[in-house]
């Protein structure tokens, strides 16, 4: 009997360990091919974004052009470009020099969906030149090269391959062969209590801050720490701890006790910030807390353009602060629209 108990009790914690394992955000990994990156999020919503060809140079005013789609057997493509531009226009896409579709843009913005964007997906995987035009005013040509490598992909990821819902791997199956999108996780979100601003640390907490996270030469008078509210007895604190031309970096850390005797620890994450090189030592960059939605942001550029970098979101859970959104774009090459990488439903 007493056997049997300690192998329920094992068993038990095996089977919590694994589900705590499952439960971890694995934000999905970008991929390249030629002139084309695309990346798919955990629900299976995949995006391939256009790039710059290697060594060309950025137009005066570039245009991003991107393929993306839903998983699940009724999910249809959609083609997007982004400009910079104010009002409206018709805009038209070539491939090949034929017309395959058009559009309404408004400030630079447009979105094809439906029929016209699949024909307009596969005429771009097949093609190999493409034109955006505003009436006879030329937008964009985008490198189409890398482009049918990528739906490929995205066939595959979101197992339409051998049917016909695919853009490029098409086959005989039916669109019932092709699986639902997977459910997105739900986050409980602990609400964060309004009232006075946390009380501001005292000289020796700002000492002992500095020591134990190690930013002591970055807290300098113009770089105090950000003091917000977690619960009654929890008090969020942003430590300055370097910064560049166009990337702010903290370290946060949570405060226990009371004012003058403060007791800090890093707050942990379930999944680590992307800039963090320990795991025990959380960094955020660019760092925005919204205590009505008890969310913290973290972005960072790899370059001013900001045409490459990473982002997460997270909600404070009442332990910890939990993942529900990741983007990221790997390659330095004009495309300013990161791709979605995670995704997770808050709920009240």
């Amino acid at each position: 009997m007493g056997a049997n108990r300690l192998f329920a009790a094992a068993l038990a914690v095996t089977l919590g360990s694994a589900s705590a394992m499952a439960q971890a955000p694995k934000p999905g990994a970008l991929e390249t091919y030629k002139d084309w990156t695309i990346g798919c999020d955990n629900r299976n919503r995949c995006e391939a974004v256009a790039l710059l060809p290697e060594g060309g140079d950025l137009p005066d005013i570039p245009l991003m052009i991107g393929i993306a789609r839903a998983a699940g057997p009724d999910a249809q493509a959609e083609v997007w470009i982004s400009r910079e531009g104010k009002g409206q226009a018709d805009v038209s896409f070539s491939v090949d020099g034929r017309r395959i579709a058009t559009a309404i843009a408004r400030d630079g913005e447009a979105t094809i969906r439906g029929p016209q964007a699949s024909a307009l997906a596969i005429a771009m995987a097949r093609g190999s030149t493409m034109e955006v035009r505003a009436g006879a005013r030329l937008l964009g040509r985008p490198s189409l090269a890398g482009s049918g490598a990528a739906l490929r992909y995205m066939d595959a990821r979101q197992g339409r391959a051998g049917t016909t819902t695919a853009l490029v791997a098409t086959g005989a199956l039916g669109p019932t062969a092709v699986k639902p999108a997977p459910i997105a996780p739900a986050i409980r979100r602990a609400p964060v209590p309004a009232g006075a601003a946390p009380a501001a640390l005292w000289r020796e907490e700002l000492t002992a801050l500095g020591k134990y996270t190690g930013c002591t030469d970055e807290m300098r008078s113009d770089q105090t720490p950000d003091l917000q509210r977690l619960s009654k007895t929890e008090t969020l604190v942003l430590v300055p701890c370097g910064s560049g031309a166009y990337n702010f970096s903290s370290v946060p850390v949570i405060a226990t006790g009371v004012p003058g005797r403060r007791a800090f620890r890093f707050a942990t994450f379930d999944f680590k910030p992307g800039w963090s090189e320990d795991a025990n030592h959380p960094m955020l960059v660019n760092v925005g807390w919204t205590p009505e939605k008890s969310r913290l942001d973290s972005f960072a550029k790899g370059r001013g353009l900001g045409d490459c970098g990473g982002s997460e979101a997270y909600v404070w859970d009442g332990q910890r602060f939990r993942l529900i959104e990741a983007a990221a774009m790997g390659e330095c090459r004009g495309a300013w629209h990161w791709i979605t990488t995670w995704t997770a439903r808050v709920v009240d």
